[in-house]
């Protein structure tokens, strides 16, 4: 094992910097342990559907790109499923209103580590010809241009007035940073013992709530001066349906039950200092609604067409539910391929490695409730501009 200090807590760290979900195609990846976000997704193309019906179409006189954006795009192809899904709705928009289509450019957006070269060789080819009939016709291929965007969305990404539908899933919820307070061995919100705010005191929940709305607050004025009058936006992120910040759900029973334990398992055995431990927090906060509404109708730029909480299911797709192990490798899995590059850059490969084996081996032996608690809920939101 390396020496407890031989790592840069990820608190010194800027975290823009080092957060991504893991790359690759391996067993850990993202690209590998998104399934349920998949599924949960298409659960929600409804709803998608109604706020792309009130984005505003321009004229053939008008032939500017239509332009979408998927920020928090990720490494897997869920997100290459969703701006497909939005290209061809409002290809269809445009046949029906008798309008001849424009060209259409979509962007993928996500921070600088990222791995977007897996992301790109999932992409299909671009059509040759953008004929109508060509561009409905395309299961196989791609109708629209494409570009990656590297960068945090709490700050401005696009030129002003040039985007027409902003798309974003299962990523606001990831916190631009840790609040300073919960780390600080000084404050009264210092989150001794814990990795999460899951089950931790009032003071620590008041300060990831209040880094959660101000990070919204950021996201809304910078998507208000980007996007085009007439346009929307689409958004989802892990919420909660308890009044109490610190219980966080289906968050909270990720990373606050068996990835916390683990972590004491390290702790109790002389592998990790108190101090280490201590000084790691996920940065998520699963908002509840009141949460979310409250930061968009402080900021006024956008009106709200729905906001509600969605039932998401299980963040688990395992073939045998009735074998514990399998059940034990995808909780572990679906940790590791969202926390495991947090957990590297503050313990080391090695140490992460006993830390996930650790959780494999807990929600193993505790299977059955693994799969009758673990639910996700969401806020889905959709917002127009005009």
């Amino acid at each position: 094992m390396g020496s407890k200090g031989d790592n840069v807590a990820v608190c010194n760290m800027k975290l823009e910097r080092l957060l991504s979900m893991k790359g690759g195609k391996g067993q850990d990846s993202y690209a590998n342990n998104s399934q349920a976000q998949a599924m949960h997704a298409r659960s929600m193309l409804h709803l998608l559907e109604e706020t792309l019906d009130n984005v505003h179409l321009n004229s053939s006189a008008n032939p500017s790109p239509f332009t979408a954006v998927d920020l928090g795009c990720s490494s897997g192809a869920n997100t290459i499923h969703i701006i497909d899904f939005i290209v061809k709705h409002i290809s269809k928009r445009f046949d029906t209103a008798g309008i001849d289509p424009p060209e259409f450019t979509a962007f993928f957006s996500d921070l600088p580590n990222n791995d977007f070269n897996t992301l790109f060789q999932l992409l299909p080819p671009l059509v040759s010809n953008s004929c109508m009939e060509e561009c409905l016709a395309a299961d196989g291929n791609r109708s629209y241009f494409v570009a990656g965007v590297p960068g945090s969305f709490y700050r401005r990404l696009f030129p002003a007035r040039t985007i027409d539908i902003f798309h974003s899933a299962f990523s606001l919820h990831w916190l631009s940073q840790v609040p300073e307070s919960v780390t600080d061995r000084r404050s009264a919100a210092y989150n001794r013992g814990r990795v999460f705010i899951h089950g931790a005191g009032e003071k620590i929940a008041t300060a990831y709530k209040r880094q959660f709305q101000a990070d919204l607050a950021e996201f809304l004025r910078a998507r208000a001066a980007e996007v085009k009058r007439g346009g929307a936006m689409f958004l989802v992120c892990l919420g909660r349906t308890s009044v109490d910040p610190t219980d966080q759900g289906g968050a909270g029973l990720l990373f606050g039950t068996h990835f916390q334990d683990a972590w004491d398992d390290l702790v109790s055995e002389g592998l990790v200092a108190v101090e280490k431990r201590d000084g790691f927090n996920i940065p998520v906060y699963a908002p509840s609604l009141q949460d979310f509404k409250e930061v968009v109708e402080a900021d006024g730029s956008f009106t709200i067409e729905k906001l509600v909480v969605y039932k998401g299911g299980s963040p688990l797709v395992v073939s045998e539910p009735d074998d514990a192990s399998e059940v034990g490798r995808a909780f572990a899995s679906s940790c590791r391929s969202v926390a495991g590059v947090l957990v590297e850059a503050h313990i080391g490969e090695e140490l992460s490695n006993e830390l996930f084996s650790r959780v494999e081996r807990r929600a193993t032996s505790h299977a059955k409730d693994v799969l009758v608690n673990l639910q996700f809920f969401h806020i889905v939101a959709s917002l127009s501009f005009t």
